[in-house]
């Protein structure tokens, strides 16, 4: 990390009081991960720190050490902006713009303190004051685990920050099995297993906790919602508000279900579109396989983007139309997605 911008840290931990951590809308292992480990380390430092979340995370990760302390906006927005208006320090994690942490984009960026993002989202915005960015690294918890190692607190981490941190890694590879090519990842991951986590047993909670009904809308999904486009190496689930009622829907029940198209062979785009309930249009995540790049087709065309592989989007009319533009979208896209390189 960078020892100049590591050294303005330090000096302005030392003049600070208030600390507010704060991670993105819809946050999954990384962002809860990384933002309890990071939580965990300033309660031993005697800051008066908060751990803020736009809406709830799913309760597979409600097991988490300190979980029970983060504080949900959508329960209680005042606090939450109470707490970013006087904050010294904002660490923003685990995005890359502050329209990622949904109505608290307006109090975040009108907060008099200073602003540090750590994420490996790519082209993070310049409306940060500090920024530790690295597009090469895993998750955010490996970036992390980095910062805390640079600031010379890694004699601080123990094994609930190393759980945190754990799970933070685990969750943004799919287990290790993508965006983990860095040797910087399993480097980490080694040291945090020296802290006797146990891996099997996270990941029997992390993975194996699901509801009955939740692995029923994994079934309906694939057997009555999945579209198969062979011309185009794409495919694409839907999700309806009809769906979501018919399964009791919760927080975390979609994770993953995105990634299965892509074990169909030759299949190199998948997608999935969930029906919001609110009635404010339809969250859309996108996958791949090879060079194809997600991250600029969400950008194009769904006011999204995330890393090359892996990225979010959104649209404001219904799922039939979004729908209907995204497979309007395919031909244009038919030479590169045929011409995908592992």
């Amino acid at each position: 990390m960078n020892s100049n911008l590591i050294s303005k840290i330090k000096k302005l931990l030392k003049s600070s009081k208030n600390i507010v951590i704060i991670s993105h809308t819809n946050p999954d292992g990384d962002a809860v991960g990384s933002s309890l480990a990071l939580y965990t380390l300033f309660k031993k430092l005697n800051y008066s720190v908060s751990s803020i979340l736009p809406n709830n995370f799913p309760s597979f990760l409600s097991w988490m050490n300190a979980s029970d302390e983060i504080l949900i906006c959508s329960k209680n927005s005042n606090k939450c902006i109470s707490l970013l208006n006087n904050a010294d320090i904002i660490f923003c994690l685990d995005f890359n713009s502050p329209e990622r942490v949904d109505k608290l984009s307006d109090p975040l960026k009108n907060a008099k303190g200073v602003k540090i993002l750590i994420d490996h989202h790519i082209e993070p915005e310049n409306t940060f004051d500090y920024i530790f960015s690295d597009t090469k690294t895993s998750s955010t918890a490996e970036l992390i685990y980095n910062f805390i190692d640079a600031l010379g607190y890694k004699k601080l981490i123990d094994k609930s920050i190393a759980e945190n941190l754990y799970v933070g890694i685990c969750t943004d590879t799919g287990s290790f099995s993508y965006s983990c090519d860095y040797p910087d990842t399993f480097r980490i991951t080694t040291e945090l297993i020296k802290f006797r986590i146990n891996s099997e047993k996270i990941h029997h909670l992390v993975y194996d906790t699901f509801s009955e009904k939740r692995m029923r809308l994994i079934g309906y999904c694939l057997s009555e919602k999945l579209v198969v486009f062979d011309e185009y190496k794409t495919a694409y689930i839907s999700i309806s508000k009809e769906d979501k009622k018919k399964f009791d829907f919760q927080v975390g029940d979609s994770e993953g279900i995105v990634n299965y198209p892509l074990s169909i062979k030759n299949i190199y785009f998948a997608v999935l579109l969930t029906e919001k309930d609110n009635g404010k249009g339809i969250k859309i995540s996108f996958r791949s396989k090879g060079n194809f790049s997600v991250n600029d087709f969400a950008n194009k065309h769904f006011e999204g983007g995330g890393h090359r592989n892996a990225a979010g989007g959104n649209s404001y009319v219904t799922l039939d139309e979004t729908i209907k533009k995204f497979r309007e979208l395919l031909p244009l896209y038919k030479n590169e997605l045929n011409n995908t390189v592992l």
